[in-house]
């Protein structure tokens, strides 16, 4: 079931500062998307996707933690012309409602949601943009059901695959301190902070690559909207200290049989693993291939969208 936007959302006013930094984010790209909400019974769910184009059909996945939300994808859907752009707030994220993933497998529940989503949108096949954790979604349903996805790009380090421990910050997340950090202030400093001396991207901003109204943007997505509880709910879930719960990550076995073609963009500044790792990744996909984005951080995007754009056009266009 789509129902449109309006009408559909609390008017409080941290809705109403978080949808005016969004707006103005997309403005800054010279974008307005349009808005549906979908209501999926299984999962129970009320997941919010923007549209933009036209063309080919794009799903784009983002990651968990900040900047996860569907609007993080605003620099490069500017740069995607020629394409139908399906950006999607993942459950609990940006206004999509959160989801109960207690009592349900993880790739079932996680494949259910994305082919519910295609299905409402009458998409019967897809090309997927996802990052990080993002990528666990797209995954899922291509091994369930390779006849929804043509093609895959997954960007910045993403700890699920095999045989990877999650990154410290994830895992701290995990535990009591992760709870306190619920409580910080959030302000453009901090953003700016995070996003230079946790994810990579000191370069991009000592450069005015990421502009003040993606700061802006982050910081009402942090402070606004339950996307940072949320996540941090359903991480304690499904990963603890040592690291991921069935299910979260896959099998060797279960990466080589993806056979869809897979494009895995990844920064070299991305505290969050290492090349060497991407590389050895990427050597179990039978369809595989890697673009490493010189000092790129673990949202590649934000450092050269143009650039990165051009890959992944001429990747889906194979």
């Amino acid at each position: 079931m789509v129902s449109q936007a309006i009408g559909t959302t609390s008017n409080d006013a941290r809705t109403t500062q978080y949808r005016a930094t969004e707006r103005a984010l997309w403005h800054h790209y010279g974008l307005a998307p349009n808005e549906e909400f979908i209501e999926l019974e299984s999962p129970a769910v009320r997941l919010r996707v923007q549209e933009l184009g036209s063309g080919e059909p794009v799903l784009f996945v983002h990651g968990s933690g900040p900047p996860g939300a569907g609007s993080v994808w605003a620099p490069l859907v500017r740069e995607l012309e020629g394409f139908r752009c399906l950006v999607l707030d993942l459950p609990g994220d940006g206004l999509s409602s959160a989801i109960d993933h207690a009592g349900r497998e993880y790739p079932t529940l996680v494949a259910d949601a994305i082919d519910g989503v295609l299905t409402t949108l009458g998409v019967d096949r897809v090309h997927v943009i996802s990052w990080s954790f993002g990528g666990v979604w797209a995954l899922r349903l291509a091994l369930r059901d390779p006849t929804r996805i043509s093609r895959i790009v997954n960007m910045g380090f993403s700890p699920i695959w095999p045989d990877i421990r999650p990154p410290a910050s994830i895992r701290l997340q995990c535990t009591p301190i992760g709870a306190l950090m619920l409580r910080m202030p959030v302000s453009p400093r901090v953003v700016r902070s995070l996003l230079r001396n946790v994810i990579g991207h000191g370069a991009s901003l000592d450069a005015g690559r990421i502009p003040d109204e993606m700061i802006d943007w982050i910081v009402a997505l942090m402070r606004d909207t339950n996307t940072m509880r949320n996540d941090f709910s359903w991480l304690r879930t499904l990963m603890g200290w040592r690291g991921a719960r069935p299910g979260l990550t896959f099998e060797p076995a279960e990466i080589a049989a993806i056979q869809q073609p897979l494009l895995y963009v990844y920064g070299t500044a991305d505290w969050d693993g290492t090349v060497d790792i991407a590389k050895r990744v990427m050597a179990l996909l039978p369809r595989a291939d890697v673009r490493i984005v010189q000092d790129g951080g673990h949202v590649p995007w934000l450092d050269d969208p143009v650039g990165i754009a051009r890959d992944v056009r001429s990747f889906l266009r194979a």
